[in-house]
């Protein structure tokens, strides 16, 4: 029985690794992520100030030698506040998606090995769910629970499930049907066991896939509801949130906005191009 099991999941992940490592859009993928991830990491270390530190003195300052990318309307310096900014929206990001992820896994494996009614009352809520626009719901789900990092983390959450809900049910449809799975139930094997021990490591890649693309979606929804003022609370700085403090002073200083908004599109061109290339190497049609 175990060779039932393992054989289908080593042989895909092996296809899998090998395909995946001779992607280039992966690999600069991962570099311009794990160094905008560094530099989160690093930013108690590398920030020149702190971010929140304010001079009056300084304010709306030009890109000098004291302060790389200038200062805000506070004096507060710019290259410090995306650095620490980071530290939050890819918290945020992370979070969000790692609790869509289980959550929405959980719910599309059970909905498809079961069937029946089950599917269908799953199924049901899955597409109200989906009917929404992801950022009208979260505005809805901010404006309801409070702008507070914490319901923020939520609504995001929120708004990823049913995307996951949707992948993980398509796949298992597809996986109960296979021999291994026949052979668990021969095998009396309980229906947990064969959900999450057996159909889950097989449909891993494609989880995977949609991981690394909906962690860019979650990116943008929080400096989206950032910058209309349903993010983090002042003084705390997010990249939304920079980009709309800016924005005040966009014709007088619109390094402050821009600069947040290049460290934004560099993780959504990181995330895209890791999804692009995760995506071809879960093509059974790509050469190994």
């Amino acid at each position: 029985m175990s060779g039932s099991t393992a054989i289908p999941v080593a042989s895909r992940s092996s296809a899998f690794l090998g395909r995946a490592t001779r992607s280039g859009a992966l690999v600069v993928g991962l570099v311009l992520v794990a160094t905008m991830i560094a530099a989160a990491l690093l930013a108690p270390w590398i920030a020149p100030y702190d971010p929140n530190e304010q001079s009056i003195v300084d304010k709306l300052a030009g890109p000098d030698a004291a302060h790389w990318l200038g200062t805000d309307s506070f004096g507060r310096d710019v290259l410090s506040r995306i650095l620490w900014g980071a530290r939050i929206s890819l918290t945020i990001g992370f979070l969000s998606t790692a609790i869509g992820v289980v959550v929405g896994v959980a719910i599309g494996i059970v909905s498809g090995y079961f069937g029946g009614a089950v599917d269908r009352w799953i199924s049901g809520a899955n597409d109200v769910l989906m009917s929404f626009p992801q950022i009208i719901m979260g505005i809805i789900l901010v404006a309801v629970l409070g702008p507070t990092l914490t319901n923020l983390v939520i609504a995001i959450a929120i708004t990823a499930v049913p995307a996951f809900v949707r992948v993980a049910r398509g796949s298992t449809l597809a996986m109960k049907e296979r021999d291994f799975v026949d052979a668990c139930r021969a095998l009396g094997y309980g229906h947990g066991r064969i959900m999450f021990a057996h159909i889950l490591p097989n449909i891993l890649d494609e989880i995977t896939v949609m991981g690394s693309l909906w962690l860019a979606t979650a990116i943008r929804s929080e400096a989206t509801l950032s910058f209309i003022g349903l993010g983090a609370p002042p003084p705390a700085a997010t990249w939304g949130g920079l980009v709309r403090e800016g924005f005040d002073n966009l014709l007088d200083a619109p390094g402050l906005s821009i600069y947040p908004s290049i460290a934004i599109l560099i993780v959504m061109v990181g995330l895209n191009l890791i999804g692009d290339g995760l995506r071809d190497a879960t093509d059974p049609r790509a050469p190994t």
